[in-house]
């Protein structure tokens, strides 16, 4: 499996989604950047045109952008030996993610930076 710590190239991406678009089977790019439930969803719905033209439309935003937004670990939030979170500990979640909201609110972040940060947080509690 891969690990949706580390950086993923946005070639590798790129040329799954196209791919997910032209084979009968879709989502293998979304398993590649560490969204296993959508890849099944894709998987699911394979026998239908939803998961190849969202595969497709996918592609054409991966290729218009640039590497410093793509991917999940574009921007650091923190360093992951300073984060000390206790077990169970909801309310540095919730803060946590507050914090992470109003970088994307400013700009700071994308939504899918956003998104996969948040995932991140949410694996933690």
């Amino acid at each position: 499996m891969f690990d949706p710590t580390t950086p993923k190239n946005r070639q590798i991406a790129i040329v799954l989604a196209f791919a997910s678009m032209t084979t009968p089977l879709a989502g293998f790019h979304k398993f590649y950047l560490g969204q296993p439930g959508w890849g099944i969803v894709y998987l699911l719905l394979s026998w239908t045109p939803i998961p190849h033209i969202a595969s497709a439309i996918e592609a054409v935003w991966y290729l218009t952008q640039d590497r410093t937004r793509f991917g999940s670990n574009s921007i650091s939030i923190a360093p992951q030996s300073s984060i000390a979170l206790p077990p169970h500990s909801i309310n540095t979640v919730t803060q946590s993610i507050r914090e992470l909201d109003k970088l994307r609110v400013d700009g700071l972040i994308s939504e899918y930076e956003f998104e996969q940060k948040r995932r991140q947080w949410l694996d933690r509690a």
